[in-house]
């Protein structure tokens, strides 16, 4: 017989300092999980359990918890996944977001929306993600939860229903979260034009006759309506003092979506996360969306196979080792070496692909050891920190033994230093960061070389042309030569090889987005191999692009930057300086705001120097928008691998025989 597991796996999500960390101490210490709350300013807190983390005070890395909402049959066991709230750990975040079944976006009562709640909460819209909001720190001085809702009405641009209210004691520690009631008109009239604006048939029932539209009916159509995403309702209180929490808690079992999995139906899962335990093995974190894992199975793992040698899942505080997990649940999985952050265990799951949803990091910088022994251990551990962040990006220059990585921003740059020194007892620099740009295809080019003509040493026949594509459709490989024409494996290792070599153009940057036609094909029956397809590709297709030309294009990110008027003259002066884009200001009350676009490589100068340029006051907002042709000319150092340096001495050996 087919069974279910009524799950619910809940991502908390913020602005950094919006109180996350301590609502998530407050839900489970709500729940009966802990006895004690934590204090993020102590590093006491129960998801913060890095030494970096506690000493921070930030959440550096994805935590998951455990707790029962409900008792009896009803009962839902949660998972609520704490994510870091910091713009430069935006990619933990993102591999969350494909394993919930809803989310918390926690918006501070007294700062209020900010940069990173409205990125959030456009992913969480374009995602599909069912999310209520919870407007935190109700009892800290300057709150006002009646303006932050009216900023997250304008500013985040989703249809919202508040359902508590501060009855008193506002910005004090007395203040009180009072829910609405079914007798407050006031009330059901906002619920009944909300929810009307995506039900015609309730619509019509209040038109036809409304006494017919009773609180109850409302309520259901809310629950519904909340559950598919289309309406968000809103609670407020303090995570510190618990007042609007337990009317969150009931938020959270009647209006999120019961991720009730079939254990019955095909194994299906993802990995999103990946750590190293205490002896270096890999640790994966799973949501199974169906089926059934056992200890010792022997499971697909995104085209691979590995056998689990231990799994545990999340209950109530602990980490419980089970023969089992079922379907809905979060497992942690033991035994697959060869494990990555997206990989799909068992069949891929069809309406949930694993997806890039936020820009890949803009930057980069150059790692250097402070003993030049230590090369060969940092290489060791930042491949080992790559696999618990992917889009760290490691890079290595095979002349210099430069080792590159790709981050978000500086604080991501600090605590990268601090894990290396703490974890792997290895003292770092940086070097400048400098922009991470992309090679844009100008023109059409081709080239070929013909097995066992011109001096081509290789035994194959391979001919490409590039042409440009539009920006954003991605590398496409198309094929003029017939389809019997070359063995399939053939065939796609020349596709694989295309793929890798456009990692690195021309001035060494990636190569997004062109056409790759395959034009000539030929090959010996008895000899020739996939190797020899895989040596010739780079070569032609390096000829086909030098023909066909490349520009290096800059990241820019979109800003919005709000200051008072009076220092309009030094704020304007100061974009002009960093090569920034900007419209004309736009009056705001008593500021000015302006919007435009910046390259990637001035964000961070210009966030320094904007509280001085403002007294205190500016207000920036920034996220990558598109790249454009750089000012001045960026060459990137090519690693080692790059399959064009494979190719050159494959090349190289086969004229020395």
């Amino acid at each position: 017989m087919r069974t279910t597991s009524r799950t619910l796996n809940l991502g908390i999500l913020a602005h950094v300092d919006a109180g996350k960390t301590s609502l998530t101490e407050r839900l489970l210490y709500a729940a009966g999980v802990i006895e004690e709350i934590g204090s993020v300013d102590a590093g006491s807190t129960r998801t913060d359990s890095l030494e970096l983390e506690r000493r921070r005070g930030i959440t550096i890395r994805t935590a998951v918890a455990n707790f029962l909402l409900g008792s009896g049959g009803s009962a839902v066991s949660v998972n609520l996944v704490d994510t870091p709230g910091h713009p430069d750990f935006i990619a933990e975040v993102e591999r969350v977001l494909g394993v919930l079944d809803g989310a918390v976006l926690v918006v501070s009562a007294v700062e209020g929306v900010q940069p990173q709640t409205r990125v959030l909460m456009r992913t969480l819209k374009r995602l599909g993600i069912p999310t209520l909001l919870f407007i935190n720190k109700a009892d800290r001085r300057g709150a006002d939860d009646a303006r932050v809702l009216r900023e997250i009405e304008r500013r985040l641009d989703v249809p919202v229903i508040p359902m508590v209210r501060i009855a008193d004691g506002l910005g004090t520690a007395d203040a009180r979260a009072v829910a609405f009631a079914p007798e407050d008109s006031a009330f059901t009239q906002n619920l009944l034009d909300a929810l009307t604006l995506h039900d015609d048939t309730l619509l019509d029932a209040f038109v036809t006759d409304a006494r017919s539209v009773t609180y109850e009916r409302l309520r259901t159509a809310l629950a519904a309506q909340a559950r598919a995403g289309r309406v968000h309702p809103v609670y407020a209180g303090s995570a510190i003092s618990g007042t609007g929490v337990a009317e969150l808690l009931e938020g959270i079992r009647e209006f999120l979506p019961i991720g009730c999995g079939d254990a019955g139906e095909p194994l299906s899962g993802r990995v999103f996360k990946v750590e190293r335990g205490k002896s270096g093995e890999k640790i994966a974190y799973v949501r199974l969306f169906s089926g059934e894992l056992r200890v010792c199975d022997r499971v697909p793992v995104a085209g691979r196979e590995g056998k689990v040698t231990d799994l545990a899942v999340f209950d109530r505080g602990a980490v419980e080792r089970r023969a089992s997990v079922r379907a809905g649940q979060i497992a942690v999985l033991r035994g697959l070496a060869d494990v990555r952050i997206g990989d799909g265990i068992g069949r891929e799951p069809d309406d949930r692909p694993y997806r890039h949803v936020f820009a890949p990091p803009s930057l980069e910088t150059v790692v250097v050891p402070a003993e030049p022994a230590d090369r060969g251990a940092l290489h060791l551990a930042l491949t080992q920190l790559a696999e618990q962040d992917p889009l760290i990006g490691l890079r290595r220059d095979p002349e210099g033994q430069d080792l590159s990585v790709s981050l978000y921003g500086e604080v991501q740059q600090e605590v990268l230093a601090t894990t290396l020194a703490e974890e792997y007892g290895l003292t770092v620099a940086f070097r400048e960061t400098t922009p991470i740009c992309v090679e844009r295809v100008t023109g059409t080019g081709a080239a070929y070389e013909i097995l066992d003509h011109d001096g081509n040493p290789f035994l194959a026949t391979v001919g490409l042309r590039v042409e440009p594509a539009p920006v954003g459709g991605g590398v496409v490989f198309r094929r003029e030569v017939e389809l019997g024409s070359l063995p399939l494996g053939f065939m796609r290792a020349v596709e694989e090889t295309v793929h890798a070599t456009l990692r690195q153009g021309l001035y060494g940057w990636q190569v997004p987005d062109c056409v790759v036609t395959m034009t000539h094909s030929g090959f010996c029956s008895i000899r020739s191999t996939a190797g020899e397809f895989r040596a010739l590709t780079p070569l032609v297709l390096m000829t086909a692009l030098r023909r066909a030309g490349t520009v290096v294009h800059e990241p820019m990110h979109r800003f919005r930057l709000e200051f008072p008027q009076g220092a309009c003259a030094v704020v304007l002066s100061a974009l002009a300086r960093r090569r920034a884009v900007a419209d004309p200001p736009v009056v705001l009350g008593d500021a000015y705001v302006v919007g435009g676009h910046l390259p990637a490589d001035q964000v961070h100068g210009l966030e320094a120097e904007l509280p001085e340029l403002t007294g205190g006051e500016g207000v920036l907002e920034t996220a990558f928008d598109h790249h454009r042709p750089a000012t001045a000319p960026r060459t990137r150092t090519r690693t080692d691998h790059d399959p064009l340096h494979r190719a050159a001495y494959l090349l190289h050996a086969h004229r020395r025989v």
